[in-house]
C-alpha cells in the first residue's frame, strides 16, 4: 500500500532521484502513457490490439484522488472505486464521538445520505497535449537562476491558457517527461464534491495488519467506494469500467490504469548512492520515532487512538517501503548494471566530437548539483520540508504566509504551486471543514521541534529563532493553544485579505511561519537554482544521448499522472515453492484466529454460512505498478473492472529501480469477492447491482 504522506511529503528535488527513461522494455514491464502504449508489444506478447474506443473509454473512466491515490468510476451516476486505505483520512474526519468509521465502516443507505469528505479532490484526465518545442525554446541557453524562472514563466503561461477564465473546473499540469526529453500538458477535470458511499472495517481492508502488508497470500478487502457529484447531484459520466462478476482467471491479460508517483530506474549512480547514504537513512530514523511517539499517543485514549489511527497507519506503511529500499540500493547487481550503462553512454558521447560539443559532461553537471544538495540537505528537509515543524495547523500557517508573498508577484514570477490556475485547489484545502485535533498537532509539533534542534544543533541560528528560550514541549503546547487557524473561516480570511492581513496577523503560527519564510524561501531558491535546473539539465542531455542512440522505444518514468500497464494473472516461485495467484473466502475463515490483526469483524462471522467459501478473494498479476497506484482498477481486454490494486508483493519494494517478471507482482481484491461481500455479507444489494448495472 503506497500513498503520499500529507505535511510528511518531502518535495520531490529532495527526495527523489531524477531518472532517465530506459532504453527498452521488456516482457510485462512499463508504465506507458496513454498517448503512447506500446500497441506492438501488446500485439506481439498478447494478440491484442487496444481500440481507439477502448483507450478513451479507459483513459476517461480512470481518475486520481489529489492527496496521492488512483481511483476509477465504476457506474454512469459518479460511483467512483478506490481503496479503503486511500479514503483513511475521509472516514476519520467524518468520524465523531459516536462513530469511528474508521474502524467500524461506513455505509449510507441511499444517495441522500452520502456524506461529503472534507478535503478530498479527484482528477479525470481530460486531454494530453505535447509542448516539449515550446518549453526547449523557453529554455534555450539559460542557466541556474535564469533557467528556473524561464522555466515557472513558461508552465505559467501554459497552464494559464489551459484552464482559461474556468479554473475551479479545469487543473493543467505541464509535466516533464523523459526528463526534459518530452514536455507535456495534462488537462483534468476537476471534481470538489466527493462523498463516502461505502467502506468496510478496517480489520477486513487491513485483514493480517503489518505481517501481511507486502506479503502474499492475501485476504484484505481493501476497497472503499465515493461518488462525486455537480450541482448537488450525483454526476453523470458516460466512461466508466462496469464490473465483471467473475473476476479474473489464471493467465489472463490484465490492465492497470493508474496514476504511479515516481520511479527511480534510470537515475544515476551517484544519485542512487545520495538516496542511500542520506535520505533513506535520515528518513527510516524519522518515520521510526514518530511512530513511536504517536503509539504511545494513541494508547493514551480512545480518542487519541481515534485521531491517530490513520496516521500511524500511513507511517507504518512508509517505513516498510523505506526499509525495502536499503537492500535494493545495497545490492552490488544493480549498482554494477549502472555503472556499465553510464560508461556505455559517456564512451558513445565521447567518441564524437560534434556529439561531446552537444551533450557536454552530464555528469560532472550533476555532480555538482549533488555537492550543494549535500550542503543544504539537512536545513532544508527540516524547514522548507516540514520535518522540523509538523502538523496541520504549521502547514495551514505556511501556505497562508507563503501565498501571500507569492500573489503579491506577477502569475510568471510565482513558485509553480502559486501560479493562477492552481489557487483554486490551495483555497479549497484553506476552507476544507476537516477537524484538527489540538492534543495530536502538539505532539506532532513537539516532536518535530525536537527533531528540528537534535539535527541542525542547539546552537544553529534558524533552532535559536525558532525555539527562543522555550523547550520544544512547552513552544508547541502555547502556539496551538493560542493558534485560531482550525477555523476554516479564519484561514479563508487570511487568504482573502492577502499581504496586509499576513502581516497584520498576531496569530503565533503566522508569527512563526512569518519568522522562518526568509531563510526557508533561501533554500528553497538554492534548491531550484543550484540543484534542481542544473540536475534536470544534465539528465536531460542523458536522455537526449540515449534518444539519439537507442530511440525513443520506451516508457517514462512515474511522474503521479495516468499510465497503463499490462501483464497477466499469474503466480511466482518462491525458494522452488510455488505460489498460487488465487486466494479464497476459505483461506479468509482459515487464516482467522479471532486475535489481531487477523480478527474479523461480526458481519463476517455471521456471514460464514452464507458466503460461497470459493469465491476468490485476492489475486496476483504481473502489472508493473509503484506507490501511487493504490486504487487503480484492474480491467480486462472487454474493458471491465476484474479488480482494485492496494499493495505490491514484498519483491515489488525493488520496483522503484527495476522491474523483475519472475517475482514481482501486484496485489488486488477480486472484483468476485467485492460483490460477495457486498451482498452476503454486508446486505447491500443495491450498490452491488449499480456495479454491475451500471447505474443506480
Amino acid at each position: 500500500m503506497a500513498k503520499i504522506l500529507r505535511h510528511m511529503f518531502v518535495p520531490m528535488a529532495l527526495l527523489a532521484c531524477v531518472p532517465l527513461g530506459t532504453p527498452y522494455a521488456h516482457a510485462d514491464e512499463g508504465m506507458w502513457t496513454m498517448d503512447n502504449l506500446p500497441v506492438k508489444q501488446m500485439q506481439d506478447r498478447y494478440h491484442f490490439t487496444p481500440s481507439k474506443e477502448w483507450i478513451d473509454r479507459v483513459t476517461k473512466a480512470s481518475a486520481r484522488l489529489a492527496l496521492g491515490c488512483s481511483a476509477s468510476f465504476v457506474s454512469a451516476d459518479g460511483l467512483v472505486m478506490t481503496n479503503h486505505h486511500c479514503a483513511n483520512e475521509c472516514l476519520q474526519q467524518l468520524s465523531d464521538k459516536t462513530h469511528n468509521y474508521f474502524q467500524d465502516g461506513y455505509s449510507a443507505k441511499n444517495p441522500a445520505a452520502e456524506q461529503r469528505c472534507p478535503a478530498m479532490e479527484l482528477n479525470q484526465l481530460d486531454s494530453i497535449t505535447d509542448v516539449t518545442d515550446r518549453m526547449q525554446a523557453a529554455l534555450k541557453g539559460k542557466e541556474g537562476e535564469a533557467y528556473t524562472k524561464a522555466r515557472q514563466a513558461e508552465e505559467s503561461a501554459i497552464e494559464k491558457e489551459c484552464a482559461g477564465a474556468d479554473a475551479k473546473t479545469w487543473r493543467c499540469d505541464v509535466i516533464s517527461l523523459y526528463h526534459g526529453g518530452r514536455t507535456a500538458l495534462y488537462r483534468y477535470r476537476r471534481y470538489q464534491d466527493v462523498r463516502m458511499v461505502m467502506a468496510p472495517d478496517q480489520n477486513t481492508a487491513f485483514f493480517g495488519g503489518d505481517p501481511d502488508n507486502f506479503n502474499f497470500p492475501r485476504y484484505d478487502l481493501d476497497m472503499a467506494f465515493l461518488r462525486v457529484y455537480e450541482n448537488g447531484k450525483p454526476a453523470k459520466v458516460a466512461a466508466y469500467l462496469p464490473f465483471d462478476a467473475e473476476g479474473p482467471k489464471d493467465g489472463e491479460l490484465v490492465f492497470t490504469s493508474g496514476n504511479p508517483g515516481s520511479t527511480e530506474r534510470e537515475v544515476p549512480l551517484a544519485d542512487l548512492e545520495f538516496s542511500r547514504n542520506v535520505t533513506v537513512p535520515f528518513v527510516i530514523d524519522n518515520y521510526s520515532a514518530l511512530d513511536g511517539a504517536l503509539w504511545q499517543y494513541s494508547r493514551e485514549s480512545v480518542a487519541h487512538h481515534q485521531e491517530a489511527q490513520e496516521r500511524i497507519f500511513g507511517i507504518e506503511n512508509s517505513l516498510k517501503v523505506y526499509r525495502g529500499r536499503v537492500p535494493v540500493l545495497a545490492d552490488p547487481k544493480l549498482l554494477d548494471a549502472k555503472a556499465k550503462s553510464e560508461a556505455s553512454l559517456r564512451d558513445w558521447i565521447n567518441a564524437d566530437e560534434g556529439r561531446k560539443k552537444t551533450y557536454g559532461d552530464p555528469w560532472a553537471k550533476n555532480a555538482q548539483a549533488l555537492a550543494v544538495k549535500q550542503q543544504i540537505f539537512k536545513p532544508y528537509i527540516m524547514l522548507e520540508g516540514s520535518f522540523g515543524l509538523q502538523g496541520d495547523l504549521f502547514s495551514y500557517a505556511k501556505l497562508l504566509v507563503r501565498g501571500a508573498y507569492e500573489r503579491q508577484k506577477p502569475d510568471a514570477e510565482r513558485l509553480t504551486a502559486f501560479h493562477d490556475g492552481r489557487l483554486p485547489a490551495l483555497e479549497a484545502e484553506l476552507g476544507s471543514i476537516a477537524p484538527v485535533y489540538p492534543d495530536l498537532e502538539k505532539t506532532e509539533l513537539a516532536f518535530s521541534l525536537t527533531k528540528l534542534r537534535q539535527v541542525l544543533g542547539a546552537d544553529d541560528e534558524s533552532v535559536k529563532q525558532v525555539l527562543g528560550k522555550a523547550a520544544p514541549d512547552d513552544l508547541a503546547v502555547s502556539l496551538v493553544n493560542g493558534s485560531k487557524l482550525a477555523d476554516p473561516k479564519v484561514r479563508l480570511a487570511l487568504w482573502k485579505g492577502g499581504a496586509k492581513a499576513i502581516e497584520a496577523s498576531q496569530d503565533p503560527m503566522i508569527v512563526l511561519a512569518r519568522k522562518i519564510e526568509p531563510q526557508a524561501r533561501a533554500l528553497r531558491k538554492r534548491m531550484d537554482d543550484e540543484v534542481a535546473a542544473p540536475s534536470r539539465q544534465a539528465t536531460e542531455a542523458m536522455a537526449k544521448a540515449r534518444f539519439a542512440r537507442d530511440g525513443v522505444s520506451s516508457y517514462p518514468d512515474a511522474t503521479f499522472t495516468q499510465r497503463l500497464s499490462f501483464g497477466q494473472v499469474k503466480g511466482w516461485d518462491e525458494n522452488g515453492k510455488q505460489v498460487a495467484p488465487f486466494t479464497t473466502f476459505a483461506g479468509l475463515y482459515d487464516r482467522a484466529t479471532g486475535s489481531d490483526p487477523f480478527k474479523l469483524s461480526k458481519p463476517w462471522l455471521d456471514a460464514k454460512g452464507r458466503v460461497n467459501l470459493n469465491t476468490p478473494f485476492d489475486f496476483v498479476s504481473t502489472n508493473d505498478i509503484i506507490g501511487g497506484n493504490s486504487g487503480s482498477p484492474v480491467i480486462d481486454a472487454q474493458g471491465h473492472a476484474v479488480g482494485l490494486i492496494f499493495d505490491g508483493n514484498i519483491h515489488s519494494l525493488g520496483g522503484d529501480f527495476y522491474y523483475d517478471e519472475s517475482t514481482n507482482r501486484a496485489v488486488a481484491v477480486d472484483s468476485a469477492a467485492i460483490l460477495e461481500s457486498l451482498k452476503s455479507v454486508y446486505k447491500n444489494q443495491a450498490l452491488a447491482d449499480e456495479l454491475v448495472k451500471g447505474h443506480l
